[in-house]
């Protein structure tokens, strides 16, 4: 099979691994360009084209959703770790890539895969000299040495965890164990690490949807993992259906239930949130009409309006419209005299139709009739 065919099958192979929040990049690989090419984020929040492809698809495991799922009568192939570094400085070469992301069904067993994935990236830095992104999936059962190895080589290094729990990822995976093959991987990459190592930190993800997990037990498990392990970030990846699979039959999950968790997840993240702050329903999902924080606000008139003259940075950060970056600006403006006039809030960068509703100004409360009930980020 020629490299542009492997790219093909390779690439689409790989979209499910998540390298951006679809509800920022789509999940599909960018038109007129080679295959495998897909939008990720870099730290300051830019968006930036990565090869992202599998080593193989084929693989060992049967988990009942996947793709490249054992039984599934599919087109196999597999990269040498030298066509696929050289393939990738043709990429960046010319233009077209960033960086690479890279990942792999477990052939034969995870040593042996893992130990070919590094040997391609280790050619791409010591060889080639390629200095752009390398973001390594680390496979369930890795190696200390390998995890060693990947860590002095990748700027980011990721481990999926698929469920929240081992009794949930056994209705989607019943081939994976989830405390020694998968939490056990995560944890002893995490102790892998040295300072100075992986500058883009170290990630997870979850499928949303496969295993019936609730968004409560999601947002609780990426509380615990980000707080215990200092990830960077916890991803989401909606549960598809893929013909010849055992769910095939199985609802697709909807895209708003994903975008709900991102925004959580961001809310415990960068706003310092914690779980029992989140709004659930009776069934433990987040609102699918209403804006996590914004939720969280209406949820809670015993401690709704602040006075933005006094409030601490937490409790500024909590109003819908001011983020990290306004309630700095706030509490920097309020050494200068009182904040009195929506004009001057929106002058710090606070969505003052949004905020309005939540605060006062000098003692004095501007609501509109009825609040907004979808929010954006907020600085």
């Amino acid at each position: 099979m020629e490299n542009e065919e492997k790219l093909r099958l390779l690439g689409a192979s790989a979209r499910f691994d998540v390298s951006a929040p679809s509800t920022i990049a789509a999940q599909d690989a960018l038109s007129g360009r080679p295959g495998g090419i897909y939008e990720a984020l870099s730290a300051d929040g830019r968006r930036v084209p990565l090869l992202k492809v599998l080593l193989s698809n084929a693989c060992k495991n049967d988990c009942l959703y996947c793709a490249t799922r054992c039984s599934r009568n599919i087109p196999r192939a597999s990269f040498q770790p030298q066509e696929l570094a050289r393939l990738t400085v043709e990429l960046a070469e010319a233009g077209l890539i960033k960086g690479l992301f890279l990942s792999s069904g477990i052939v034969g067993d995870s040593d042996s895969t893992m130990a070919r994935m590094i040997e391609a990236v280790e050619i791409l830095r010591h060889q080639y000299h390629f200095r752009d992104y390398v973001h390594l999936k680390i496979l369930p059962g890795t190696s200390d040495a390998a995890i060693a190895r990947a860590a002095g080589l990748a700027d980011r290094l990721s481990v999926n965890l698929e469920a929240p729990s081992s009794t949930q990822l056994q209705t989607i995976c019943p081939g994976k164990n989830f405390r020694r093959g998968l939490l056990g991987t995560l944890r002893r990459v995490r102790q892998a690490i040295e300072p100075g190592q992986v500058r883009a930190g170290l990630t997870t993800q979850f499928v949303v949807g496969g295993a019936e997990e609730t968004d409560r037990e999601l947002v609780a498990a990426t509380a615990r993992l980000e707080a215990e392990l200092a990830l960077s970030r916890v991803y989401f990846s909606r549960f598809q259906p893929v013909p010849d699979t055992p769910l095939e039959n199985h609802p697709a999950t909807p895209p708003a239930r994903e975008h709900r968790l991102y925004q959580a997840e961001f809310l415990l993240r960068s706003y310092g949130f914690e779980p029992g702050e989140l709004v659930f329903d009776d069934n433990d999902m987040l609102p699918l009409d209403q804006d996590p924080k914004l939720a969280a606000a209406l949820a809670r008139p015993d401690f709704f309006p602040v006075e933005i003259n006094r409030a601490e940075r937490w409790e500024l950060i909590r109003v819908p419209g001011i983020g990290p970056t306004s309630a700095e600006r706030i509490v920097a403006a309020r050494t200068e005299g009182k904040i009195t006039s929506l004009r001057h809030l929106a002058m710090l960068g606070v969505l003052t139709e949004r905020a309005r509703n939540f605060v006062t100004l000098n003692g004095h409360f501007y609501p509109t009739p009825a609040a907004p009930r979808q929010l954006a980020f907020e600085l």
